[in-house]
């Protein structure tokens, strides 16, 4: 389980145990948190207890609310029982609590029945709930009644909450351990393996395909085992040719080169499973690279927040001087969800899109093109919808993540060195929203994107229906397991969960991958309680402005490198990015030393000559070669490339 996969959670600890700053920290990320006190006041002169009550008073922020409930034990339970969906709530702590509870003016009273009243409250809350507790049953029996009572009272008071609450931690020295959920996930969690989606009682099989929608680009295959299985072809776009009044050529007709490669499907055994050790990119090399930045010729302060990327070069290719990426592949993952997800989108939207960049047309393509990228069109399972029942069958999960795996490998052994993450689906970013709720803590409302119609007109009706069909999922699953598979079968679906798989092969071969969008970065999300070490292999060129993408960068430690605000599909951004990101690798990896720190400086000319008969006035013109569009295949082997005839 994911530190954050959780519901609600019951924080113990001993006394200065560090449980309050902890329980704190998990809930640091929401925007508004209402911090529930259960201590009294205690005597004026105590000034001990003032300063206790005054330091945790200071570490909350100010946007922060507080509520007080020590006048009365069952406030608190009103409190959490009327708490909403969208709400954080603090409880710190249950041992004041009790205090209260056992309080002479609130008796005589059923303490037992409060008790049970609290944890009842606790299991059907809908809010984000962290409740703080001492844990004193470790200590000697007391020898005072009152002691005794205190503790007792506490003791029961901390199984029963702990029994409600989906996640217990115990605290011991600053230190943390996990002591719930068990292993076993509900029997409705997720399906069985063999179970199809059209087996489910009461849930209607997913549709997968839409209306007037073409043949699919490529499914991922049930039995990834077969040996014929073979993946989708990889596309060459090519450069869209500068406007002419006239053109001879097709509406519609794209310039393409043959395939690139056909990559044979091999048996290979492959688990992919919670705990994965995977490469790291060299932690020594990346500060090596920086480092030698301030040593190069530059006339200004040198390439700002460009050096991330060399930074993030360097670590990835295990050297202090990399190189710009030449092989780039773009993998456009389209997968569209059922259900409110996909409330305001075009039906047919998607596919239209896929189609569209098969051509060799659309934003995608032409980008692709200029970098010299290839492309490769993937149509991941269609996801059921979320508020009913399970996004994906746990089989389909499987399935979709080995492919994803292999679509990776494939990149790999063609020789890329950079992936870019696409995706077009209906529904995607509700999805993703559900996701980064599940793993993050994110209130839906505060990370999905507005829904701007074709038009260009806000549909708010649209937006709160997606906002709804999440909220309504995160209800149905709230007392699911939060392990990474169950996450991509009850919210994420099909496309999440392939481009996870994706991210798990790139980074177990060494290949880094740029993200650009809200099914990249929840993929991320979820790749972490599979292997951690995948984030280390993702680059964020921009957030393009969803909330989204910008709290799943915060969480996964990406830093976004422009804000250019551009909105043309995920994955688009990062390749109209590229040639930035290539230019400040290529000026790392060609500009000299600075003469004053040891490198030359060759002021008297080349020394092949050319520069023997150059006056003093004349200026010396350098032109540089063109940078064509890259290859387009004339015959079997041999590229032609602009300016050479294929004769």
């Amino acid at each position: 389980m994911s530190v954050d996969g959780w519901h609600t959670l019951l924080v113990l600890g001993g006394i200065r145990s560090g449980k309050s700053e902890f329980a704190e920290s998990l809930v640091a990320d929401a925007p508004t948190v209402r911090y529930v006190a259960t201590a009294p006041a205690g005597d004026p002169e105590d000034t001990e207890w003032a300063i206790r009550l005054a330091a945790h008073r200071a570490r909350r922020p100010g946007s922060w609310s507080t509520e007080e409930t020590a006048a009365d034990p069952g406030r608190l339970v009103e409190v959490i029982a009327a708490a909403g969906p969208n709400e954080t709530l603090l409880v710190d702590d249950l041992g004041g609590w009790v205090t209260v509870l056992l309080d002479p003016a609130h008796q005589p009273a059923d303490d037992t029945a409060t008790i049970a009243e609290l944890a009842a409250a606790v299991r059907s809350s809908t809010a984000r709930l962290v409740l703080v507790s001492p844990e004193v049953g470790l200590s000697l029996v007391p020898t005072t009644p009152l002691g005794r009572a205190f503790t007792d009272a506490l003791g029961a008071t901390n199984r029963a909450v702990a029994d409600a609450c989906d996640a217990v931690a115990l605290v011991v020295a600053g230190q943390t351990a996990w002591l719930k959920p068990a292993t076993p996930a509900p029997a409705h969690a997720v399906p069985p393996a063999a179970t199809s989606p059209e087996t489910v009682p009461g849930r209607a099989a997913a549709p997968r395909t839409t209306h007037n929608q073409a043949a699919p680009t490529h499914t991922v295959p049930a039995d990834l085992g077969a040996g014929d299985v073979t993946l989708p072809e990889v596309l060459t776009p090519a450069a869209a040719p500068v406007p002419a009044p006239a053109t001879s050529s097709e509406p519609g007709a794209g310039d393409w080169a043959a395939p690139t490669m056909a990559l044979p499907m091999i048996a290979t055994g492959l688990v992919i499973q919670p705990g994965m050790e995977l490469p790291m990119p060299d932690d020594y090399t990346g500060p090596q690279a920086v480092d030698r930045l301030a040593t190069l010729d530059v006339p200004g302060a040198g390439l700002g927040v460009l050096e991330q990327v060399v930074g993030f070069a360097a670590a990835t290719q295990g050297t202090s001087t990399p190189r710009p990426w030449d092989s780039v592949r773009v993998l456009l993952i389209q997968g569209d969800h059922a259900g409110g997800a996909s409330a305001g989108a075009t039906p047919g939207e998607s596919a239209r899109r896929a189609r569209q960049a098969r051509a060799g047309r659309g934003a995608l393509a032409r980008l692709a093109a200029e970098n010299r990228a290839g492309l490769q069109i993937v149509e991941a399972p269609a996801s059921a919808p979320m508020e009913d029942g399970p996004a994906l069958a746990a089989d389909e999960v499987e399935a979709a993540l080995r492919y994803g795996w292999r679509l990776a490998e494939q990149a790999a052994d063609a020789g890329v060195q950079l992936l870019v993450l696409a995706a077009c689906g209906a529904g995607a970013e509700a999805a993703a929203a559900a996701v980064l709720a599940a793993t993050a803590g994110a209130e839906p409302p505060t990370v999905l994107g507005r829904v701007v119609t074709e038009q260009g007109e806000i549909d708010d009706t649209a937006w709160m229906v997606r906002c709804a069909a999440v909220r309504d999922a995160l209800h149905r699953t709230r007392r699911s397991a939060r392990e990474a598979k169950d996450v991509l079968a009850e919210l994420g679906g099909g496309d999440i969960a392939l481009a996870t798989g994706v991210l798990l092969g790139a980074t177990a071969r060494k290949v880094p991958v740029l993200l650009d969008g809200p099914v990249g970065t929840a993929a991320a999300m979820v790749s972490r309680d599979l292997a951690g070490q995948a984030r280390h292999w993702c680059l964020l060129p921009d957030h393009g402005g969803r909330p989204g993408v910008r709290l799943a960068a915060d969480v996964l430690g990406l830093t976004p490198l422009v804000d250019l605000r551009l909105d043309l599909g995920e994955g688009a951004t990062a390749l109209a990015a590229l040639p930035l990101l290539r230019s400040a690798l290529t000026l790392a990896a060609t500009l000299p030393v600075h003469p004053s720190l040891g490198g030359t400086d060759d002021e008297g000319g080349t020394d092949d000559g050319r520069d023997a008969d150059r006056t003093e006035d004349e200026p010396d013109f350098t032109e540089p070669e063109p940078a064509g569009p890259g290859p387009t295949t004339v015959g079997a082997d041999e590229p032609v490339y602009p300016g050479r005839r294929a004769d």
